[in-house]
Protein backbone atom coordinates (compact mmCIF):
# COMPACT_ATOMS: atom_id res chain seq x y z
CA UNK A 1 0.00 0.00 0.00
CA UNK A 2 0.97 3.35 -0.67
CA UNK A 3 -0.22 6.60 1.11
CA UNK A 4 0.56 10.17 -0.01
CA UNK A 5 -0.23 13.18 3.12
CA UNK A 6 -0.19 16.95 1.69
CA UNK A 7 -0.29 19.87 3.24
CA UNK A 8 0.91 23.42 2.17
CA UNK A 9 4.13 23.69 3.87
CA UNK A 10 6.17 21.76 6.26
CA UNK A 11 5.92 24.01 9.41
CA UNK A 12 4.68 23.49 12.91
CA UNK A 13 2.02 20.48 14.40
CA UNK A 14 1.50 19.51 10.44
CA UNK A 15 4.91 18.70 10.17
CA UNK A 16 5.16 17.16 13.03
CA UNK A 17 1.95 14.94 12.39
CA UNK A 18 2.88 14.29 8.88
CA UNK A 19 6.18 12.92 10.06
CA UNK A 20 5.62 11.20 12.96
CA UNK A 21 2.65 9.56 11.09
CA UNK A 22 4.53 8.65 7.84
CA UNK A 23 7.34 7.01 10.10
CA UNK A 24 4.99 4.77 12.31
CA UNK A 25 3.09 3.55 9.24
CA UNK A 26 6.71 2.62 7.12
CA UNK A 27 7.17 0.49 10.22
CA UNK A 28 4.11 -1.10 9.34
CA UNK A 29 5.29 -2.16 5.74
CA UNK A 30 2.95 1.07 4.79
CA UNK A 31 4.43 2.96 2.12
CA UNK A 32 4.20 6.88 3.11
CA UNK A 33 5.47 9.93 0.72
CA UNK A 34 5.13 13.74 1.59
CA UNK A 35 4.16 16.87 -0.85
CA UNK A 36 3.74 20.16 0.32
CA UNK A 37 3.34 22.95 -2.19
CA UNK A 38 5.94 25.06 -0.59
CA UNK A 39 9.21 24.67 1.20
CA UNK A 40 10.09 25.30 5.15
CA UNK A 41 12.20 25.30 7.54
CA UNK A 42 10.69 22.63 8.72
CA UNK A 43 11.85 20.55 5.92
CA UNK A 44 15.25 19.92 7.32
CA UNK A 45 13.23 17.71 9.99
CA UNK A 46 12.07 15.60 7.52
CA UNK A 47 14.75 12.68 7.19
CA UNK A 48 13.04 8.85 6.27
CA UNK A 49 9.94 10.07 4.21
CA UNK A 50 10.65 10.68 0.55
CA UNK A 51 8.88 14.12 0.02
CA UNK A 52 8.16 16.39 -2.75
CA UNK A 53 8.00 19.95 -3.37
CA UNK A 54 5.64 21.63 -5.58
CA UNK A 55 2.94 23.92 -6.30
CA UNK A 56 2.54 23.43 -10.22
CA UNK A 57 -0.74 21.24 -11.03
CA UNK A 58 1.42 19.42 -13.79
CA UNK A 59 4.10 18.37 -11.74
CA UNK A 60 1.75 17.01 -9.18
CA UNK A 61 -0.95 15.33 -11.38
CA UNK A 62 2.69 13.86 -12.84
CA UNK A 63 4.00 12.51 -9.80
CA UNK A 64 0.13 11.03 -8.69
CA UNK A 65 0.00 8.97 -12.30
CA UNK A 66 3.63 8.22 -11.38
CA UNK A 67 3.24 7.09 -7.99
CA UNK A 68 0.19 5.49 -8.22
CA UNK A 69 -1.09 6.06 -4.89
CA UNK A 70 -3.55 3.64 -3.12
CA UNK A 71 -4.47 6.44 -1.10
CA UNK A 72 -4.19 10.47 -0.44
CA UNK A 73 -4.70 12.39 2.11
CA UNK A 74 -5.13 16.33 2.01
CA UNK A 75 -5.39 18.34 4.96
CA UNK A 76 -7.01 21.44 4.43
CA UNK A 77 -6.31 22.76 1.06
CA UNK A 78 -9.31 22.32 -0.97
CA UNK A 79 -8.33 23.43 -4.23
CA UNK A 80 -5.70 20.93 -4.09
CA UNK A 81 -7.99 18.24 -3.82
CA UNK A 82 -9.78 20.38 -6.56
CA UNK A 83 -6.08 19.36 -8.58
CA UNK A 84 -6.05 15.64 -7.66
CA UNK A 85 -9.63 14.46 -9.03
CA UNK A 86 -8.83 16.91 -11.90
CA UNK A 87 -5.53 15.13 -12.84
CA UNK A 88 -7.72 11.66 -13.18
CA UNK A 89 -6.82 10.19 -9.92
CA UNK A 90 -9.94 7.82 -8.97
CA UNK A 91 -8.97 6.10 -5.78
CA UNK A 92 -9.64 6.80 -2.15
CA UNK A 93 -8.83 10.74 -1.22
CA UNK A 94 -9.42 11.57 2.20
CA UNK A 95 -10.28 15.04 3.94
CA UNK A 96 -8.74 16.06 7.22
CA UNK A 97 -8.43 19.77 8.77
CA UNK A 98 -6.56 20.07 12.13
CA UNK A 99 -5.64 23.50 13.15
CA UNK A 100 -7.44 25.84 11.75
CA UNK A 101 -7.02 29.05 13.43
CA UNK A 102 -9.71 30.63 15.45
CA UNK A 103 -13.56 28.79 15.48
CA UNK A 104 -14.26 32.15 13.29
CA UNK A 105 -11.64 31.36 10.14
CA UNK A 106 -12.11 27.66 10.88
CA UNK A 107 -15.97 27.95 9.85
CA UNK A 108 -14.80 30.11 6.53
CA UNK A 109 -12.60 27.54 5.69
CA UNK A 110 -15.08 24.70 5.92
CA UNK A 111 -17.71 26.87 4.16
CA UNK A 112 -15.34 26.90 1.08
CA UNK A 113 -14.56 23.61 1.14
CA UNK A 114 -18.19 22.20 1.31
CA UNK A 115 -19.43 21.82 -2.67
CA UNK A 116 -15.73 20.66 -3.76
CA UNK A 117 -14.98 18.31 -0.96
CA UNK A 118 -18.71 17.14 -1.10
CA UNK A 119 -18.20 15.82 -4.47
CA UNK A 120 -14.43 14.84 -4.55
CA UNK A 121 -13.89 13.18 -1.17
CA UNK A 122 -14.10 9.66 -0.02
CA UNK A 123 -14.00 10.47 3.67
CA UNK A 124 -13.25 13.24 6.66
CA UNK A 125 -9.99 12.77 9.05
CA UNK A 126 -10.14 15.27 11.60
CA UNK A 127 -8.93 15.01 15.67
CA UNK A 128 -11.64 14.91 18.96
CA UNK A 129 -10.98 18.75 18.76
CA UNK A 130 -15.27 20.21 19.89
CA UNK A 131 -14.85 23.01 17.49
CA UNK A 132 -13.87 20.49 14.60
CA UNK A 133 -15.94 17.84 14.71
CA UNK A 134 -19.16 19.86 14.98
CA UNK A 135 -17.76 21.59 11.76
CA UNK A 136 -17.22 18.90 10.06
CA UNK A 137 -20.53 16.72 11.15
CA UNK A 138 -22.33 19.96 9.93
CA UNK A 139 -20.94 20.48 7.05
CA UNK A 140 -20.53 17.10 6.09
CA UNK A 141 -23.69 14.72 6.27
CA UNK A 142 -23.28 12.60 3.92
CA UNK A 143 -19.25 11.95 3.91
CA UNK A 144 -17.79 9.30 6.39
CA UNK A 145 -16.62 10.59 9.12
CA UNK A 146 -12.75 9.43 11.25
CA UNK A 147 -12.17 10.98 14.52
CA UNK A 148 -9.48 10.08 16.71
CA UNK A 149 -6.08 11.45 18.11
CA UNK A 150 -2.93 12.07 16.36
CA UNK A 151 -0.73 9.96 17.53
CA UNK A 152 3.11 11.19 19.26
CA UNK A 153 6.79 9.62 18.83
CA UNK A 154 6.49 8.02 22.56
CA UNK A 155 9.55 5.73 21.56
CA UNK A 156 12.15 8.49 20.33
CA UNK A 157 10.81 11.78 21.91
CA UNK A 158 10.73 12.38 25.92
CA UNK A 159 12.15 13.46 28.60
CA UNK A 160 16.19 14.28 28.95
CA UNK A 161 18.14 14.63 31.90
CA UNK A 162 20.59 17.70 32.03
CA UNK A 163 22.37 19.51 34.92
CA UNK A 164 19.35 21.98 36.59
CA UNK A 165 19.67 25.73 35.49
CA UNK A 166 19.44 28.09 38.98
CA UNK A 167 16.50 29.94 38.15
CA UNK A 168 13.22 28.90 36.36
CA UNK A 169 12.47 28.93 32.30
CA UNK A 170 9.18 30.47 30.79
CA UNK A 171 8.67 28.75 27.66
CA UNK A 172 6.43 29.41 24.88
CA UNK A 173 6.19 27.84 21.32
CA UNK A 174 4.18 29.51 18.35
CA UNK A 175 4.41 32.12 15.28
CA UNK A 176 3.59 35.60 15.84
CA UNK A 177 0.21 35.38 14.23
CA UNK A 178 -2.83 36.21 16.07
CA UNK A 179 -4.52 32.93 16.93
CA UNK A 180 -1.24 32.45 18.98
CA UNK A 181 -2.03 35.21 21.42
CA UNK A 182 1.51 36.10 21.84
CA UNK A 183 0.96 39.49 23.06
CA UNK A 184 -0.84 37.96 25.78
CA UNK A 185 2.46 35.85 26.91
CA UNK A 186 4.49 39.08 26.66
CA UNK A 187 1.88 40.25 29.79
CA UNK A 188 2.26 37.77 31.83
CA UNK A 189 6.11 37.34 31.18
CA UNK A 190 6.40 41.08 32.37
CA UNK A 191 5.09 40.45 35.28
CA UNK A 192 6.67 37.39 36.37
CA UNK A 193 9.68 39.04 35.52
CA UNK A 194 9.04 41.71 38.06
CA UNK A 195 8.59 39.15 40.98
CA UNK A 196 10.45 35.62 39.83
CA UNK A 197 14.15 36.25 40.38
CA UNK A 198 16.13 34.94 37.65
CA UNK A 199 13.29 34.09 35.54
CA UNK A 200 14.02 33.80 31.77
CA UNK A 201 11.74 33.85 28.64
CA UNK A 202 12.31 31.61 26.11
CA UNK A 203 9.88 31.58 22.91
CA UNK A 204 10.67 29.47 20.10
CA UNK A 205 8.79 29.50 16.68
CA UNK A 206 8.95 29.97 12.88
CA UNK A 207 10.16 32.91 11.14
CA UNK A 208 9.41 32.57 8.21
CA UNK A 209 5.51 32.74 8.90
CA UNK A 210 4.97 35.49 11.14
CA UNK A 211 1.69 37.56 9.97
CA UNK A 212 1.75 40.38 8.44
CA UNK A 213 3.24 43.39 10.70
CA UNK A 214 3.16 41.48 13.81
CA UNK A 215 7.08 41.00 13.75
CA UNK A 216 7.44 44.61 13.87
CA UNK A 217 4.60 45.19 16.77
CA UNK A 218 6.50 42.16 18.70
CA UNK A 219 9.55 44.30 18.65
CA UNK A 220 7.83 47.92 20.15
CA UNK A 221 5.66 45.46 22.85
CA UNK A 222 8.98 44.14 23.86
CA UNK A 223 10.35 47.69 24.50
CA UNK A 224 7.20 48.75 26.02
CA UNK A 225 7.27 46.31 28.83
CA UNK A 226 11.16 46.62 29.24
CA UNK A 227 11.77 43.10 29.08
CA UNK A 228 13.75 42.80 26.08
CA UNK A 229 16.82 41.91 27.55
CA UNK A 230 15.35 39.03 29.35
CA UNK A 231 13.56 37.44 26.95
CA UNK A 232 15.79 34.36 24.29
CA UNK A 233 14.21 34.11 20.76
CA UNK A 234 15.06 30.60 19.04
CA UNK A 235 14.01 30.76 15.59
CA UNK A 236 13.64 27.59 13.84
CA UNK A 237 14.51 25.32 15.68
CA UNK A 238 15.07 21.72 14.43
CA UNK A 239 12.60 19.23 15.62
CA UNK A 240 15.03 16.67 17.40
CA UNK A 241 16.44 19.25 19.69
CA UNK A 242 13.43 20.22 20.98
CA UNK A 243 13.01 17.23 23.65
CA UNK A 244 16.00 18.89 25.27
CA UNK A 245 14.95 22.20 25.45
CA UNK A 246 11.44 21.28 26.89
CA UNK A 247 13.40 18.96 29.31
CA UNK A 248 15.54 22.14 30.66
CA UNK A 249 12.45 23.72 31.39
CA UNK A 250 10.48 21.22 33.16
CA UNK A 251 13.96 20.78 35.59
CA UNK A 252 14.56 24.27 35.74
CA UNK A 253 11.46 24.56 37.96
CA UNK A 254 9.73 26.56 34.91
CA UNK A 255 7.18 25.59 33.05
CA UNK A 256 5.53 25.95 28.87
CA UNK A 257 2.98 28.41 28.67
CA UNK A 258 0.56 28.33 25.37
CA UNK A 259 -1.86 31.49 24.85
CA UNK A 260 -3.57 30.25 21.97
CA UNK A 261 -7.47 31.12 20.76
CA UNK A 262 -7.87 27.99 19.23
CA UNK A 263 -5.66 24.78 18.76
CA UNK A 264 -6.87 21.89 16.80
CA UNK A 265 -4.24 19.57 18.39
CA UNK A 266 -1.81 21.60 19.86
CA UNK A 267 1.22 19.40 19.58
CA UNK A 268 3.80 21.82 21.61
CA UNK A 269 1.78 21.27 24.69
CA UNK A 270 1.42 17.71 24.10
CA UNK A 271 5.57 17.41 24.02
CA UNK A 272 6.02 19.38 26.66
CA UNK A 273 3.99 17.11 29.02
CA UNK A 274 6.28 14.16 26.78
CA UNK A 275 9.04 15.70 28.41
CA UNK A 276 8.00 16.10 31.75
CA UNK A 277 7.66 20.04 31.28
CA UNK A 278 4.67 21.41 32.94
CA UNK A 279 1.86 23.94 30.90
CA UNK A 280 -0.20 26.52 31.78
CA UNK A 281 -2.50 26.94 29.32
CA UNK A 282 -5.91 28.70 27.91
CA UNK A 283 -8.70 26.60 27.00
CA UNK A 284 -7.75 26.53 23.19
CA UNK A 285 -10.30 23.51 22.30
CA UNK A 286 -7.80 20.97 21.17
CA UNK A 287 -5.27 20.65 24.10
CA UNK A 288 -8.37 19.14 25.70
CA UNK A 289 -7.26 15.96 24.42
CA UNK A 290 -4.27 15.35 26.95
CA UNK A 291 -4.63 18.71 29.76
CA UNK A 292 -6.77 17.84 32.39
CA UNK A 293 -6.95 20.64 34.62
CA UNK A 294 -5.24 20.56 38.24
CA UNK A 295 -4.25 16.35 37.28
CA UNK A 296 -1.66 16.86 33.85
CA UNK A 297 -1.71 20.39 33.13
CA UNK A 298 -3.30 23.90 34.52
CA UNK A 299 -6.15 25.87 32.28
CA UNK A 300 -6.22 30.15 32.71
CA UNK A 301 -8.94 31.86 31.31
CA UNK A 302 -7.95 33.60 27.87
CA UNK A 303 -7.24 37.55 28.44
CA UNK A 304 -7.42 36.82 32.70
CA UNK A 305 -3.91 38.02 33.31
CA UNK A 306 -4.57 38.06 36.80
CA UNK A 307 -5.70 34.50 36.64
CA UNK A 308 -2.66 33.52 34.45
CA UNK A 309 0.04 34.99 37.04
CA UNK A 310 -1.71 33.20 39.84
CA UNK A 311 -1.26 29.74 38.12
CA UNK A 312 1.95 30.23 37.26
CA UNK A 313 2.90 31.20 40.73
CA UNK A 314 1.56 28.14 41.59
CA UNK A 315 3.21 26.10 39.02
CA UNK A 316 6.80 27.69 40.03
CA UNK A 317 6.87 27.31 44.00
CA UNK A 318 3.58 24.58 45.17
CA UNK A 319 6.15 21.54 44.71
CA UNK A 320 3.88 18.98 45.30
CA UNK A 321 1.74 19.87 42.34
CA UNK A 322 4.55 20.33 39.90
CA UNK A 323 5.48 16.60 40.71
CA UNK A 324 2.03 15.67 40.08
CA UNK A 325 1.72 17.22 37.27
CA UNK A 326 4.97 16.16 35.62
CA UNK A 327 4.53 12.79 36.48
CA UNK A 328 0.50 12.40 35.24
CA UNK A 329 1.21 14.73 32.48
CA UNK A 330 4.16 12.12 30.73
CA UNK A 331 1.95 9.12 31.83
CA UNK A 332 -1.04 10.28 30.35
CA UNK A 333 0.68 10.70 26.95
CA UNK A 334 2.80 7.72 26.94
CA UNK A 335 -0.63 5.90 27.45
CA UNK A 336 -2.78 7.79 25.00
CA UNK A 337 -1.29 8.79 21.97
CA UNK A 338 0.83 5.89 21.75
CA UNK A 339 1.71 4.84 17.94
CA UNK A 340 0.62 1.40 18.35
CA UNK A 341 -2.97 3.31 18.98
CA UNK A 342 -2.39 5.93 15.84
CA UNK A 343 -1.83 2.50 13.52
CA UNK A 344 -5.23 0.66 15.34
CA UNK A 345 -6.92 3.69 14.50
CA UNK A 346 -5.66 4.55 11.21
CA UNK A 347 -5.96 0.90 9.36
CA UNK A 348 -9.33 0.37 11.07
CA UNK A 349 -10.27 3.52 8.86
CA UNK A 350 -8.88 2.07 5.68
CA UNK A 351 -10.28 -1.14 5.92
CA UNK A 352 -13.95 0.71 6.50
CA UNK A 353 -12.85 2.20 3.14
CA UNK A 354 -12.24 -0.96 1.54
CA UNK A 355 -8.49 -0.36 0.75
CA UNK A 356 -6.29 -3.48 0.83
CA UNK A 357 -2.89 -3.65 2.06
CA UNK A 358 -1.53 -5.01 -0.92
Amino acid sequence: MKILFTFYNPSGGMETLNRIRCEILQSQGIECQLLYRYSDEGIKNIRKTRTHITNCPEEIARIIRAERFDVIVVCTDVMLVQTIRASGYDKTLIYEVHGLGTPEAAAAIVDQAVPIVSRCASGLLYPKTSHLVKLMTGGFPQLRHYCFDNPLDTENFGYEAYPARSAPVLAWVGRLQSNKNWEELLEIGARLLQTVPGLSLWMFGDDSLTEGDQQERFKVRLFELGIQKRVVLYPNVPHVNMADYLSIVGDSGGFLCSTSLAEGFGYAVAEALLCRCPVLTTDSDGVRSFIVDGQTGLFYPRGDVDRAVFQATRLLYNHDLRRRLRSRGERYIRTRFTPRRFVRKFTAMLRDLDISRS
